[in-house]
């Protein structure tokens, strides 16, 4: 399994720390010079709360699934809009989605479908940059950080020998803003699982852990000159990342990145595919504390008639992963405290295009948030019987990302300063909460 350590770059390197690791040497010990500059700027990064803070878990679909065959169908339309897929009742009256999830529709009291998303950004890159920052691509020229890096930084846990933020899976391609926490620094940046099945590797020293400790007081002797002579914010970093990485070395709750531990009528539950993997491993990681995990899913860029047809298959994984994922966490009474958020960066047309596909459409597409302690059974917004325009209640990105905030309990208008001292809203202004969910 290929893992991201959260380090900042130009500094160590995750080859540096894994050649350090197979030697012992990165296991530095918090007694020399490591532990004053990691305390530090623990103390900044964090701020610690009275009561458990919420989580969230982000199902990212890569590529813009249809709203039409999700989560906004329309009965009725001509066979050129609907497709071959008819729309089903939920548990909700009134309300019906998709027919490819059966399963999610016996949960839809739980949660809320907003019809009315209406971004602009059509294009792929732009469009999930836009969908996870809040802002657009080059927008004041600074870079921005992803929902993610801003959950762990403003939930953190300073005490959790666990990363904040965990990607699991891998996009279509690679996406580096993800990887990038933009003016949040590098303790927010996120522990990436590619492939899921691998488990978390290389937290084990090859050495015993008294040679360990013994190589890494060796190391504090190196440091600690450099130390006493440099209070760059970088050295800051390095401390942080690498006693994070020790603190996750040493904890016992690393065990919940291994699924082998879950019994195996609760993994086939969620499906044998490394979403439902995906949705399994954020349960077990919300569960243990982590703030934020995003699960990819792909493939849904559907221009033609043969991917269109496979993304039938994705459906069928969403349902069985995130209906699992929905009663799961309600089973264990963490429904309410973890936000669930359903998504890709924007939707395809209505109209069927004359290669049996559909093409990207931002105008008018859906989104589904369930858990969090919202009002659930609602549909917020609503499109044309087409499906081609939002004629009630639109939500533009920077009222989603202000409401997603709000539901995690961020004060969304707050101004966090960046390195060179430019103070930069967590959302864009001119925000409109959703009021109708909190």
């Amino acid at each position: 399994m290929h893992i991201t350590i959260p380090l900042p770059a130009n500094q160590f390197t995750r080859r540096e720390w894994l050649t350090a690791a197979a030697a012992g040497v990165s296991g530095v010990s918090l007694s020399g010079w490591l532990a004053p500059l990691a305390a530090a700027a623990e103390q900044q990064s964090a701020t610690p709360r009275s009561s458990r803070p919420k989580s969230c878990i982000l199902l990212w679909m890569d590529g813009g699934p249809s709203h039409i065959e999700t989560f906004d169908p329309k009965p009725g339309a001509p066979a050129n809009i609907t497709g071959d897929l008819r729309a089903i009742s939920t548990s909700v009256d009134g309300i019906q989605i998709g027919e490819k999830f059966p399963q999610l529709a016996k949960l839809m009291h739980h949660g809320a479908i907003l019809r009315g998303m209406s971004t602009a950004e059509a294009d792929h890159g732009r469009a999930r940059i836009y969908m996870h920052t809040g802002y657009k691509p080059g927008q004041g020229g600074v870079s921005y950080p992803g929902l993610g890096s801003t959950v762990a930084a403003e939930l953190a846990r300073p005490d959790s020998p666990l990363p904040n933020f965990v990607v699991a899976g891998s996009p279509l391609t690679k996406h580096d803003f993800v990887r990038d926490p933009g003016y949040r620094g590098p303790r927010h940046q996120p522990l990436v699982l590619d492939k899921i099945t691998d488990g978390l590797a290389n937290v084990s020293p090859s050495v015993p852990w008294p040679e360990f400790d013994r190589r890494t007081s060796l190391l504090d002797r190196l440091e600690q000159n450099f130390a006493r002579t440099t209070q760059a914010n970088a050295a800051q970093s390095h401390a942080v990342g690498l006693s994070s990485a020790l603190r996750l070395m040493r904890s016992e709750k690393r065990d919940c990145f291994d699924l082998a531990k879950e019994p195996e009528a609760a993994r086939q539950a969620y499906g044998d595919t490394e979403f439902g993997r995906g949705c399994l491993l954020a349960r077990r990681l919300v569960e243990a504390g982590v703030a934020f995990v995003e699960v990819y899913l792909s493939n849904w860029d559907t221009h033609e008639r043969a991917v269109a047809m496979k993304s039938r298959d994705l459906m069928t994984q969403v349902d069985l992963g995130m209906s699992a994922l929905v009663r799961d966490l309600k089973d264990r009474g963490l429904l309410d405290s973890t936000l669930i958020i359903w998504m890709g960066e924007f939707g395809r047309t209505p109209q069927v295009n004359n290669v049996g596909g559909r093409d990207h459409y931002a105008k008018a597409w859906s989104t589904a948030l369930f858990g969090g302690g919202i009002k659930g059974g609602q549909v917020v917004g609503a499109t044309d019987g087409r499906g081609t325009e939002v004629i009630d209640r639109p939500i533009p990105v920077n009222d989603f990302m202000a409401t997603v905030c709000t539901i995690l309990g961020i004060n969304h208008t707050n101004e966090v300063e960046t390195p060179n001292g430019r103070p930069i809203r967590i959302v864009d202004k001119h925000e409109r909460v959703i009021r109708e969910l909190v």
